[in-house]
């Protein structure tokens, strides 16, 4: 079957990136997963497992670990980025003369451009104008559970049926589900405010407040989210499928999110950066709070979750306070 397979470069060699890539070589397509430090790419190459992220999951056959980006994107018409929301322009601009005049792009970031907000759509529009094939995954997935190959499902949103279908069925195969959507900006903006959503649930179960503080956060974040992406265009449907609702509960609620883990920390005490030491990986929520509430003012939509956090996060206002803060707020009808 792999023979007769296009390859495909998965970009960033962390647990996510990794995990996706075991998927895509056990489903018989031929994949180069890279990694910007020989150093940290050198032992996947030669012992065919990511033992700092993954040790428990051994590369399929099919799975090749490089750290030369042209190497990875040789005779590659399909990328898929999975870096940080902070290294994904300069990810870019690197691939820039390296694909075809056909190549499609993909990614599973979750998050946005550090210091404009913008959708990771609109900087891969810019920084490789020549791609017009765009899609992103996303849904309520752990890394771990993926490379264990336990049952998952995902989202797959492109702006071509025939991208979103072409890696739909990469992807699709045995306990892994995926499904299609048109949706570029709703399933991005899920992937991306659920993360800031799961460090204010995680700081209230921090804090000892309880199951119901913690459905009342999910619920009214749900809220917020919708409001978000009706301004911006996005589909009601798509917060209440895979990339919305299914994210949003995964992340808030199980201590594999690493957003999750760290808003417990801050509830406990313990400093900021002693709690980002502690996690070890990307916390993406914590700059996504920044860049959403940059979202909501300049679209005027009232995201007052989001606010706390941020409050929290960059200005240095104790948990509690935030807490508090949102439960002073004047009674309201219940709307979205």
């Amino acid at each position: 079957m792999a023979a007769r397979r296009a390859p495909i470069a998965v970009l960033g060699a962390g647990s996510w990136g990794t995990a996706l890539a075991i998927q895509l070589a056990r489903n018989g397509n031929p994949t180069r997963l890279w990694g910007h430090d020989p150093d940290e790419i050198a032992p996947l190459a030669s012992e065919r497992v990511n033992r700092h992220y993954l040790p428990d999951a051994p590369f399929p056959t099919g799975l090749a670990a490089t750290a030369d980006l042209a190497e990875a994107t040789s005779g590659v018409r399909d990328v898929l980025v999975v870096v940080p929301s902070h290294a994904f322009a300069e990810t870019l601009d690197r691939l820039a003369g390296l694909l075809p005049d056909n190549a499609r792009l993909a990614w599973a970031t979750k998050g946005l451009e550090p210091d404009s907000g913008r959708l990771l759509s609109e900087l891969a529009a810019e920084r490789l104008p020549g791609i017009t094939a765009l899609a992103v995954l996303s849904g309520p997935t752990f890394a771990r559970e993926v490379a264990a190959g336990l049952p998952t499902a995902i989202t797959v949103a492109a702006n071509r049926k025939a991208f979103a279908d072409a890696l739909s069925r990469r992807l699709h195969a045995g306990a892994f589900r995926t499904y299609t959507s048109r949706d570029l900006v709703g399933v991005q903006l899920g992937g991306a405010v659920k993360n800031v959503l799961a460090i204010a649930a995680g700081i209230a179960d921090g804090l000892g407040f309880g199951a119901n503080a913690r459905a009342a956060l999910i619920t009214r974040g749900l809220a917020e989210m919708l409001r978000l992406g009706r301004a911006m265009g996005a589909r009601r449907d798509t917060f209440m499928g895979l990339a919305g609702l299914g994210d949003l509960v995964l992340t808030c609620t199980d201590d594999q999110s690493r957003n999750r883990r760290f808003g417990l920390a801050l509830g406990r005490g313990t400093p900021t950066d002693r709690a980002l030491a502690e996690i070890g990986q990307v916390v993406e929520g914590r700059g996504t709070a920044r860049e959403v509430r940059r979202l909501a003012g300049r679209h005027e939509v009232e995201m007052p979750i989001v606010e706390q956090a941020y409050r929290v996060l960059w200005e240095s206002c104790p948990p509690r306070d935030a807490v508090h803060a949102l439960l002073a707020r004047t009674p309201k009808v219940e709307t979205t």
